[in-house]
């Protein structure tokens, strides 16, 4: 089992969820959110920084998983957003994680199967695949979402290539 942080970054509320798995079964171990608090920009990279940097010493996973931008009509709100994860990645390279980034369409592709599913659509497959009962808050619902694309991917894709050699 690969122990995989999945972050749904934003410049006022970072998700987070960590979950390990094999590839094929996940099992949650913990998720949230980080409300960002700070004057300025710079303070909120700041706690974005170090609270993930604290979520990696606490659970230490493996590897990385996290949302990449999206196209914007605000470039403001990217160039945010684009800030973010920049300081959400930073924490995990500096604890030597291996990072993955995706898309926003990939991330759905791999949990609900179409690449143009609803944000409801989502929250309620992870939920499935995670077995939760009560509904889960967007941002921790999202990073949920990443870390099981990841696994959904990158691990069973290495899981079924190794499974063939043996």
């Amino acid at each position: 089992m690969v122990r995989i942080i999945g972050i749904d970054p934003g410049s006022n509320i970072t998700g987070y969820g960590i979950i390990e798995s094999d590839g094929r079964k996940s099992v949650h171990l913990a998720s949230g959110h980080i409300r960002v608090k700070g004057e300025s920009l710079p303070e909120k990279l700041g706690v974005i920084f170090n609270e993930v940097a604290g979520l990696v010493g606490e659970y230490q996973p493996d590897q990385m998983a996290i949302e990449n931008v999206f196209v914007s009509k605000n470039a403001g709100s990217a160039l945010k957003l684009g800030q973010a994860r920049g300081a959400a990645i930073c924490a995990g390279v500096t604890a030597d994680l291996k990072v993955s980034e995706y898309s926003p369409r990939e991330v759905k592709l791999a949990i609900v199967g179409s690449g143009g599913a609803d944000k409801d659509q989502v929250q309620h497959m992870v939920r499935m695949l995670l077995g939760f009962r009560e509904p889960l808050q967007a941002d921790r619902a999202d990073a949920l979402a990443v870390a099981l694309c990841h696994a959904h991917t990158h691990l069973a894709t290495t899981n079924s290539v190794w499974s063939q050699v043996q």
